[in-house]
């Protein structure tokens, strides 16, 4: 990212923003993917670009339900993959979750260049491939709705980073406890999901690998005190409240 100067005071934010436009350039992002970046900046922008105290409760309850978890997976897109495809390595390594590739704009060579990324960060296994065969997941249609076996359709614990409303829905509807993150509260992901945390990804993946490495050892008693203190549709609602903060403070003379 030579081309941008680290002066500038958007420095971070460019960054991000070419790395997605590179990831469409390289056929590994739908188009549609810029457009749901360019919707997650402006959230970014009204939560004052930082992990509010809602998000950090969040991700700490997340890191609990991983480390709980049976079949724990993180189910990841063009945009995940773009952005944190070596987090999210690292968090499967740290945590036991298996990663599974699943698109709503699915093609087989879109498939193959995320999972060649993911086994270049060192992924072990990269389900959701186009050598598996899959099983259907009730409530969803097209390319999302077919799953690994091993992976999304067994699984009790599902991280869906981004926003994705209606799988979101489907996969709570299936018995599965949903984990999102998602830069918008008022989102039908952020409000189906089982917890979910209001950060950018690219600030969150790294705290959560951070918590399930502080958490690790810990009782499962303990994990789940953590997990009965959390809620949340209050936990949505103390985001809103900061963006509404931050907004006052912007809109002050």
């Amino acid at each position: 990212m030579e081309e941008i100067p680290q002066s500038h005071p958007r420095y971070q934010s460019l960054v991000l923003r070419k790395k997605i436009s590179e990831a469409h350039k390289a056929g590994i992002l739908a188009e549609s993917g810029m457009i749901a970046h360019g919707r997650g900046e402006a959230f970014d922008y009204l939560l004052g670009e930082k992990t509010t105290p809602p998000a950090r409760k969040a991700i700490k309850a997340a890191a609990a339900q991983i480390l709980l978890a049976k079949n724990p997976v993180i189910s990841v897109n063009g945009n995940t993959v773009a952005l944190s495809a070596r987090e999210v390595v690292e968090l499967s390594h740290k945590s036991g979750a298996k990663v599974e590739i699943n698109l709503f704009y699915r093609t087989p060579e879109r498939v193959d260049k995320i999972e060649k990324i993911l086994c270049e960060e060192g992924a072990d296994e990269v389900l959701g491939t186009n050598n598996e065969e899959y099983l259907h997941l009730n409530g969803l249609e097209g390319p999302r709705s077919h799953v690994s076996a091993r992976g999304i359709y067994s699984a009790d614990v599902v991280l869906v980073p981004l926003e994705d409303g209606d799988r979101a829905q489907a996969l709570f509807d299936s018995g599965k406890i949903v984990i999102t993150i998602d830069l918008n509260p008022l989102s039908r992901t952020a409000r189906s999901s089982s917890i979910t945390i209001v950060d950018n990804l690219v600030r969150a993946l790294p705290l959560l690998i951070q918590e399930v490495e502080k958490l690790k050892g810990e009782e499962m008693y303990k994990l789940e005190e953590m997990l009965s203190d959390f809620n949340n549709p209050e936990n949505l609602n103390d985001s809103l409240q900061a963006i509404l903060r931050n907004y006052h403070r912007g809109v002050k003379p």
